[in-house]
This record gives structure tokens, C-alpha cells and sequence, in this order.
């Protein structure tokens, strides 16, 4: 496995950065999901892994394109309230924690008071996986947990209001009684309290992969050390030592996990591979799994083109009726896409 040095990953990571800044600026550009000139859920991702990347790496390229862009976003954007819409707080939350201006705590409360007093919410409080097409009425989906409730326990910590960081706590025990395999250790795309099942039962990569990331987060973010965290460290070593044993030759994991007739893909490969070197970083995981995740992560770095395209990764994703549905998904290059692998760079840092 090739050894590169800190130079070398910030070289990477701006190839990366720039190509998404390049299309973003493009006027003729078409896929909206390979833009930051959106307040959605792609755009969101990519902004936090950047605000990872430039505080692991130092580079005030990354801190300047941050303050830029939600500068001129905050200024012209009205976004419709929903799961998706709330991932560009996370970023922000934690600008505001390094420089408080009173413009940004304004919105952030703003969005606060949103997820605890408007969003729709399952059966038993759950957090309901609204979009801006659908209210999905009902359903738990994976992608909650890194696109709002990872925001919510942030900006739990930043504005010192404890009962929020008790929300993000709750929010993330439902959904891992309902989301996570107890044979297997994985997890389920979705949940639905209206038929009482796991929709296509359908191992999806991507969607294991925000539980990966966003479980190692959220301990970074606010555990104590208490019963909370110690069952989601537990839960994310169930899922981990099943993600090991589904990771292909190359490095790569199949966008459904358990099929191989699915195609590899990168963003899942990505943040699981981020999600599992902060782990044992954080010493949530055995060591041994290290070497799973810099296989992953090589893997990763392997499908970066020359112009910075991060390459083999599945389009965005809904629930899907069956497992053919995550089969067809079409590979295409997303800000979420870049975002994943340049956070998964700063952890290689």
C-alpha cells in the first residue's frame, strides 16, 4: 500500500475541490447534483468535508471558499424547509463555533426551532425523512442521521442547549432499532411504520456508509462517555466487522453490500472508509480494521481522474422498491460525491 505525505493529500483534495468549484461556476452545466450553487443535501456534504479537510490540513483555501459561499447563500437563498435542506447547517454550526457571528446564530436557531417544533415525526418521535417532493410519511431512512441530526446535536454543543444533543441522542437510538440488521450488524436503507417493514430489505452501501461516518461523528461530537455512546460504538463495531467481510478485492464495496452482481461504487467506499479509520483513530474500533479502511481509501484515490472527477459514483437515491431499483441507480459524478472523498482524505492526514 503506497505511502503519500501530508503535500500530497492536500494536492489531492484540491484537485478534487476544484473540479466541483469549476462546474459550480459553469454556467452550462446540467447535473444538479455536481454544483454548490444549491442549498440541498449534495452541496451540504461537500461543504462539511470541507470544513474537515481545511481544518485537519491548515489550507485557508478551503476556510475562504466556505466563508465565500455562505456569505452570497445566506444573503439570497430561502430554501424549503426539509431532511435534505437541513445538511448546509452542519458546516455552518461549525464556522459559528469558531467565529460567532450573530447573523449565523440567527439562522442556525431558525433551523433549531424548525426540526424541534415543525418536522414531521414518525411513530415514537422519530425524525420523518421528508424531501421537498415527498413527506415519505412515516419513514426512517438512513440519510436522516447524517443530513440533520448530526446539525442538531452540533448546534446542540455551540449554543450550549443540552436538550438538543438529547434529541440527536434519541434520534440516532430509534433509527438503529429500526435501521440495523440484528443478524448481520447492518443496516436497512429505510424503515416505514405504515407496513411495518424494511421496504426492499436492501443492504444499500451508501446508505450504511452515513451510519459509518456519521456514528463516528456524532461520538466525536458529543459523547461522554455515557450509555448513549457506548451502545452506538457498539452498534458501529456489529456493523463494521460485517462491512469487512463484504469489501471487494480492489477495495472497493458494491453499492448493495451483500450482492456482487450490484456494481462497485466510490462515495459508499469513501465514508465508509472515513468512518472506519476515525474509528480506530478514536479507538472506537480494534486496530485491525485499520487496514480495511486504507485498502478502501487507496481504492478510492485509484478512481480520481486527472481533472479531479471522482469517478463510480451512484446517483442520488431514493427508497427503493426492490433491489434491482439500487442495481439501475446510474453512475455520475455529485458534489457529494467529491465532498466524501476529500473528508476521507483528511482523515488519511
Amino acid at each position: 500500500m503506497s505511502e503519500r505525505t501530508k503535500d500530497q493529500y492536500i494536492a489531492l483534495a484540491e484537485k478534487v475541490m476544484g473540479m466541483l468549484v469549476r462546474n459550480t461556476d459553469d454556467e452550462s452545466a446540467s447535473n444538479d447534483h455536481l454544483t454548490l450553487n444549491n442549498w440541498e443535501w449534495p452541496t451540504g456534504v461537500a461543504l462539511y468535508s470541507m470544513f474537515k479537510f481545511q481544518k485537519r490540513s491548515g489550507s485557508g483555501r478551503f476556510r475562504d471558499y466556505l466563508l465565500g459561499w455562505y456569505d452570497a447563500r445566506l444573503a439570497t437563498m430561502k430554501p424549503h424547509k426539509n431532511v435534505n435542506t437541513v445538511a448546509p447547517l452542519l458546516a455552518l454550526a461549525c464556522l459559528y463555533e469558531e467565529d460567532p457571528r450573530p447573523f449565523w446564530k440567527e439562522k442556525i436557531e431558525e433551523w433549531v426551532s424548525w426540526i424541534m417544533t415543525e418536522m414531521p415525526r414518525t411513530e415514537y418521535g422519530g425524525l420523518q425523512h421528508m424531501t421537498v417532493l415527498n413527506k415519505h410519511y412515516q419513514q426512517l431512512w438512513d440519510d436522516t442521521l447524517f443530513m440533520a441530526v448530526l446539525f442538531l446535536a452540533k448546534a446542540g454543543k455551540v449554543l450550549g442547549r443540552p436538550e438538543l444533543v438529547q434529541e440527536a441522542k434519541y434520534q440516532f437510538l430509534i433509527h438503529i432499532k429500526y435501521l440495523q440488521d440484528k443478524v448481520t450488524g447492518l443496516f436497512y436503507h429505510g424503515w416505514t411504520f405504515d407496513y411495518k417493514n424494511n421496504f426492499a430489505r436492501a443492504f444499500w452501501a451508501r446508505g450504511n456508509s452515513w451510519f459509518t461516518a456519521g456514528a463516528a461523528e456524532f461520538i466525536e461530537l458529543c459523547g461522554d462517555g455515557d450509555a448513549v455512546s457506548r451502545y452506538v460504538a457498539a452498534c458501529l463495531a456489529d456493523q463494521v466487522k460485517e462491512l469487512a467481510k463484504h469489501q471487494g478485492e480492489s477495495g472497493l464495496f458494491t453499492t448493495l453490500l451483500d450482492s456482487e452482481e450490484s456494481y462497485p461504487e466510490t462515495s459508499a467506499t469513501a465514508n465508509i472508509a472515513y468512518g472506519i479509520l476515525k474509528g480506530v483513530r478514536l479507538g472506537l474500533l480494534d486496530p485491525r480494521y485499520e487496514a480495511a479502511g486504507r485498502r478502501a481509501a487507496e481504492a478510492v484515490i485509484a478512481k480520481i481522474a486527472e481533472d479531479g472527477t471522482v469517478q463510480g459514483v451512484s446517483y442520488g437515491t431514493g427508497m427503493g422498491p426492490n433491489l434491482d431499483f439500487y442495481r439501475q441507480i446510474p453512475l455520475r459524478p455529485t458534489a457529494y460525491g467529491q465532498g466524501l472523498c476529500f473528508m476521507m482524505l483528511s482523515e488519511l492526514l
